[in-house]
């Protein structure tokens, strides 16, 4: 199988690869010690553009990093200052969709942990289930159902991982609070819910909708939920927020585009920023 860029899907990363891309990162960003990451979903790139004393670090300049193939997502790491904290930014996402393995999209994951990061902040665009989301809402993750269909544990067990992490409460409580005070504060309306993570890369179609509203599902994308298992058995507290930026298929008689996907995300990253930043500046 191969990607949409001709190149074949990369390996399944183990100890060795995730060292290698651990020091490059590490030679590139200097005195620099992040404790906070964030993960940009399709869209939301132009975040980094907020940060301050940035150190930009191309993909193609880590180890075992595979190149984006979708718009939206920009291909770097950023680590600089950001809500008066030091961060880290994954700007692009590696999805199973563009033919990688769950152990490939969760390895940035696990090379944060090596480096430090205490706590992971993920952003999505999704499409909204819950009949009363509209295109810009933001729902902040307060769970979700795991049907990729894989699962980035299975295999060795790598170390400093759980073999069996406990999933109760992945999206973190205490984080979740302080966004929904950050959200208030700031004037923006944010909603709660649960996200379902499907494969992708075509979208859902009606019927599957139904099913996953029956199943309990809020909202539906195609990425984040191995992200957060793979935080989870690392012992990384988690945060989700999703920007909704389209009804799911069958809930109105639209049809589903990218294009909208990525204007939408465009329209609302300005509140979906100051929320996030204000999370990084009180989190412990």
């Amino acid at each position: 199988m191969t990607d949409m860029s001709g190149a074949a899907p990369a390996a399944a990363p183990g100890v060795a690869a995730i060292a290698a891309a651990t020091e490059a990162i590490r030679a590139r960003a200097g005195a620099r010690q992040p404790r906070i990451a964030v993960v940009l979903g399709s869209g939301l790139g132009g975040l980094t553009e907020r940060m301050r004393d940035a150190v930009h670090l191309p993909y193609s300049e880590i180890p075992g990093f595979p190149l984006p193939t979708v718009e939206g997502h920009g291909g770097e790491l950023v680590i600089g200052e950001f809500g008066g904290r030091q961060v880290l930014m994954q700007s692009g996402r590696f999805h199973m969709y563009e033919g990688h393995s769950a152990a490939v999209a969760a390895l940035p994951v696990r090379v944060f942990a090596v480096l430090g990061v205490k706590v992971l902040i993920v952003t999505n665009a999704a499409g909204a289930i819950r009949r009363s989301f509209r295109a810009g809402t933001l729902m902040l993750i307060s769970d979700h159902l795991n049907l990729t269909g894989q699962n980035p544990l299975t295999g060795a067990v790598l170390p400093g991982e759980e073999r069996f992490p406990d999933m109760s409460e992945p999206y973190d409580p205490e984080l979740r609070r302080l966004a929904r005070d950050a959200a208030r504060e700031r004037g923006v309306a944010i909603e709660e819910g649960v996200y379902a993570g499907l494969p992708g890369p075509s979208y859902e179609t009606g019927a599957e909708i139904r099913m996953l509203e029956r199943l309990g599902a809020d909202a539906v994308g195609m990425s984040t939920v191995v992200e957060v298992i793979a935080a989870r058995a690392r012992g990384i507290r988690c945060l989700g927020i999703s920007t909704i930026t389209n009804p799911a298929a069958g809930t109105t008689a639209a049809k589903l585009s990218h294009a909208e996907v990525m204007e939408v995300a465009d329209r609302v990253k300005g509140e979906l920023g100051a929320v996030v930043a204000e999370v990084v500046k009180r989190v412990e």
